[in-house]
């Protein structure tokens, strides 16, 4: 019950922060993916993202996917920009 609390609210508070077109790929995961996948991507109410993960063996088309359609239980991000999405997927890439 208090994981779906959670992701509620961290759903919520993703929509009321606007992230700046010029933001990094490590502010991006701080503002929209950490909250649920924890920040070292090792996972939380979300499942992780780091080393070893499911995520780690997909291509990057698929986390591209996930990110701007949402999967699961998971929220769509389909308000960052190309460059934010790459900038994202590189610092995930990067944690793993």
């Amino acid at each position: 019950m208090i994981r779906i609390i959670l992701a509620v609210l961290v759903v919520l508070m993703a929509g009321c922060n606007s992230i700046p077109e010029d933001a990094s790929g490590p502010e991006i995961f701080e503002q929209a993916c950490a909250g649920c996948h924890s920040q070292d991507g090792s996972g939380g109410v979300g499942p992780p993202l780091d080393a070893g993960s499911n995520a780690s063996e997909q291509p990057d088309s698929f986390l591209e996917e996930t990110v701007t359609r949402g999967r699961g239980s998971m929220p769509s991000f389909s308000d960052l920009t190309d460059a934010q999405l790459d900038r994202l997927i590189q610092h995930i890439r990067s944690i793993q």
